[in-house]
């Protein structure tokens, strides 16, 4: 039964894909009025097509977007953009960018792609009665041509700077601020941090108010090796040999057993979209043993050494302020990890507010943190001081 209904998952999804594509092919302008991603800036909306069922009387929209590739090229990521119903308030509407969880590193595992997209953006319903508009980017490689550049910080954090630029051309002239939060979880909790190193630079048109992420993935060295135990942990570095070796010319051949391989491919080419996905992934992934790795340590060995360590987040800039919620059970991204990382900001002289949250594990910990994570961001929307338990255990 199980394995019937992840298959009509999977039918459904790449049919939502072929219906995307489909979709801007008949929907988009004539292509001398459209503009192209080649000659647009950071941020065009380049598509944008009506989602259904958006909640609580939204407006919803898949979208199509241009970013920036990770030679300085051209790309478009697509993602969707909720807009709350009800008139614009005076000034306009703050946005708040999702940067998701993983669910994949192939092109038809995109969020915006899913059934449940809206059930997957932790705190949707809060945050559009709040008046925000929601930007949720699928990030390069989900739901558009080429590999996905898996836990890659300056891809991820590249996109989700320009989904809120993007959000503000759909929201039309004067309907949206210029300023925004960031909201992620897990690999999105890692995208969000890298958005906060890269907002200055990358969009200095932007008002970054503050970075929100649960569970973050940041000392990407640590959680590799120490997860290697645990289905989720042998899924996290599978997908990023996987993506990296053909992002970077990584030789996964180096440090991975030849028999371990198909096994990877298999995963890499799999969604993750429901609970129901995260069960199935178990049995492919008991093929891995701790084994699957030539190599005592992924660190110990370049190019991945060179590759960990730039994609691990450094602090963010000071005047930053960060709210970072951990489970206290979780066994994928270790609290102890997640502990050191806001130790590094708090030295660095952020402002972070620290949430550890008892009985929780990585599965569920953006939902449970979603509503203190949502008073936090509303608090740096009306500037307030943003709070810090810095120092205390």
């Amino acid at each position: 039964m199980l394995t019937r209904v992840m298959q009509a998952a999977r039918c459904a999804r790449l049919a939502g894909a072929l219906m995307f594509v489909l979709g801007l092919a008949a929907a988009a302008p004539r292509a001398e009025a459209r503009p192209a991603a080649g000659r647009a800036a950071p941020g065009t909306l380049l598509d944008a097509q009506p989602l259904p069922n958006a909640p609580d009387g939204a407006a919803a929209y898949r979208v199509l977007y241009r970013s920036t590739g990770l030679r300085g090229e051209p790309i478009a990521v697509s993602g969707a953009i909720i807009v709350p119903a009800g008139p614009v308030p005076p000034g306009g509407r703050p946005i708040v960018a999702w940067a998701h969880p993983t669910t994949g590193v192939v092109d038809k595992c995109a969020p915006s792609l899913a059934r449940v997209l809206y059930r997957s953006i932790q705190g949707l319903q809060e945050m559009l009665a709040r008046g925000y508009i929601v930007a949720a980017t699928d990030y390069p490689g989900l739901g558009t041509p080429g590999v996905h550049p898996y836990l890659v910080g300056l891809s991820e954090g590249r996109a989700v700077l320009d989904s809120v630029r993007a959000a503000r051309q759909l929201a039309g002239p004067g309907a949206a601020t210029n300023a925004f939060a960031v909201w992620g979880h897990s690999q999105g909790g890692h995208a969000a941090l890298f958005t906060g190193l890269l907002a200055r630079a990358y969009a200095p048109d932007l008002a970054l108010v503050g970075v929100a992420a649960a569970a973050p993935a940041t000392e990407l060295a640590t959680l590799m090796m120490a997860d290697l135990d645990t289905s989720g942990g042998k899924n996290l570095t599978a997908m990023t040999l996987w993506s990296w070796s053909q992002v970077y010319g990584a030789p996964m051949t180096k440090v991975v057993v030849p028999a371990a391989l198909p096994v990877i491919n298999e995963l890499a080419n799999d969604c993750i979209e429901t609970i129901l996905d995260v069960l199935e992934r178990r049995g492919p992934s008991k093929a891995l043993d701790r084994s699957f790795l030539s190599v005592d340590n992924l660190a110990d060995r370049e190019p991945w050494r060179a590759l960990l360590a730039r994609n691990t987040p450094g602090p963010l800039p000071p005047n930053i302020p960060v709210f970072l919620a951990q489970g206290a059970a979780d066994t994928l991204v270790l609290p102890r990890v997640t502990q050191d990382y806001r130790e590094r900001l708090c030295r660095a002289g952020s402002r972070v507010e620290y949430d550890l949250v008892p009985g929780v594990g990585h599965l569920s910990i953006a939902r449970d943190a979603a509503p203190a994570a949502l008073d936090w961001i509303g608090d740096r929307f009306a500037g307030a001081p943003a709070p810090s338990n810095c120092g205390a255990q």
